[in-house]
């Protein structure tokens, strides 16, 4: 598996640290209001990863934060509080917002398939932890303590820049907007680690320290939380894009100051979801959200695959336009799929084998989900059965995690029905309950009735009855009930 990694700008072959295990960190959501559409990008391709490493053979390890403190609505250690925002908005306290937004956050990752990881750890539960990072990090030099904060010292560092896509100067305070100078750092780019002095006179969280009752500083809750969890050494570190700077870049020089060595091997970064005037983001007002998708009548899951269509890296374009034609043809896979019969033929391993290497070479290069969806429809074209195209599909849905199987089941029964109907055949439960097992047996014993082989049709009547099914026959149909 060749994988890009941010820091070299270059693919490179994935061999993890360990045999026995993939460390995987990804930098979990803010929890002051819903996620929106955009933010959720990011998360199903990191969902891609972990689940393809594991169907590769791996076992892996996930975790990841909540950022319930700390998270300023600036670029830098500026800004107003993102929690205390939320809070004031909707008159609660503080944790009561990021109870209910993180369970919104992981309501979202269900209706999108996207696995929770083995670990979620909120900021809030880890102050020890970052205040013995903290306490080293002052003890060697590498932090400063100035108007009542504690400041990360850049310039002890001999490459600040890791991902190197910037420069000093388009880094220069002032040039962002909302960032003002902060006259208390040695240099521009410092950032805080510990709060004691804040503008935020009635921040609700405040805990003691060394250096006085305060908070952590946003970027180092990552840190922490991944050593906490991983160890010292990290395989995969995720993140949106515009975590890249200051965030991840913040992450590296805290964590390998604290530690002495190299701390993540590869970062993967994904891009926006942009729309026609630019990128999506609440502060524009452009808060598309899954409830949002679902009542304009979108299935969450043809959202998933339209980000799957595209590759991670590349910024995804979103128009209504385009989610219509990602749901149009998420209905004619599931169409498709639902045609195909269980019972045709015997498996064929040969060419279940030719359909995986090319799902398996597209997700092997640098996780190219797109061609992953072309090699899903190149089974449906396939010259083989469909018991060998239905295993097949099974097999790759354990990645792509779309609910095909199980939308074309419920599209299968829904067709038979028709056809039943169509047929003036009706097959009605006593109780109102739906059973496609019972009913597939009442089926299968008309369809032996109109071929005339009624020893069948009375094997599969003696059948249901031994089950606790009694069948009376009506007019065109039969009504069933369990005794």
């Amino acid at each position: 598996m060749y994988l890009y990694n941010s820091a070299s700008r270059k693919k490179e072959l994935f061999v993890p640290n360990s045999p026995d295990i993939v460390k995987m960190y990804t930098c979990g959501p803010t929890v002051y209001h819903f996620a929106h559409i955009g933010n959720l990008r990011s998360y199903i391709m990191e969902d891609i990863l972990e689940k393809y490493l594991r169907y590769s053979g791996y076992n892996v390890k996930r975790v990841m934060n909540i950022t319930d403190v700390g998270h300023l609505s600036s670029d830098a250690d500026e800004g107003e509080d993102k929690m205390l925002k939320g809070a004031r908005r909707e008159h609660k306290t503080v944790m009561e917002i990021a109870a209910f937004y993180t369970d919104a956050f992981f309501d979202d990752c269900r209706k999108l398939n996207i696995k929770k990881p083995d670990v979620v750890e909120p900021a809030t539960h880890c102050i020890e932890d970052y205040i013995r990072i903290i306490t080293k990090l002052m003890d060697t030099g590498y932090a400063y303590f100035a108007g009542g904060n504690v400041y990360f010292d850049t310039s002890k560092l001999e490459n600040y820049y890791v991902f190197n896509d910037f420069n000093a100067e388009d880094l220069a305070e002032g040039v962002r907007e909302g960032v003002s100078s902060d006259p208390n750092k040695r240099n521009k780019n410092d950032f805080v680690l510990w709060f004691t002095k804040s503008k935020f006179e009635d921040q609700a969280l405040k805990w003691d320290s060394p250096w006085g009752v305060g908070y952590p500083g946003w970027h180092i809750e990552c840190s922490a939380i991944s050593m906490k969890h991983l160890g010292e050494d990290l395989d995969i570190h995720c993140g949106g894009i515009d975590n890249a700077f200051p965030h991840h870049t913040n992450e590296i020089a805290q964590s390998e100051a604290y530690l002495g060595h190299k701390w993540c091997n590869w970062w993967m970064h994904v891009l926006h979801l942009n729309t026609t005037s630019g990128k999506m983001s609440k502060s524009k007002g452009e808060f598309l959200t899954v409830s949002l998708l679902e009542e304009k009548g979108y299935d969450p899951l043809a959202y998933r695959l339209f980000c799957l269509q595209s590759h991670y890296r590349k910024s995804l374009v979103f128009s209504w336009e385009n989610l219509d034609n990602a749901q149009v043809a998420y209905n004619k896979l599931v169409t498709r799929i639902a045609a195909l019969k269980p019972d045709d033929g015997e498996f064929d391993a040969e060419a279940a084998k030719a359909l995986k290497e090319k799902f398996c070479a597209a997700l092997d290069n640098d996780l190219n989900s797109s061609l992953a969806v072309t090699a899903l429809y190149d089974v449906l074209k396939a010259k083989t059965n469909d018991a060998t195209k239905l295993a097949v599909i099974e097999d790759f849905e354990r990645v792509l995690s779309l609910g095909l199987l199980e939308k074309a089941a419920v599209k299968r029964e829904a067709l038979k029905k028709e056809a039943a109907a169509a047929s003036g055949f009706t097959i009605l439960s006593e109780s109102g309950e739906a059973d496609p097992a019972v009913e597939a047996k009442i089926q299968a014993r008309q369809d032996a009735k109109k071929a005339k082989n009624f020893a069948e049709a009375d094997r599969i009547r003696d059948e249901l009855k031994a089950e606790g099914v009694e069948l009376t026959d009506i007019p065109h149909g039969v009504k069933w009930r369990r005794i």
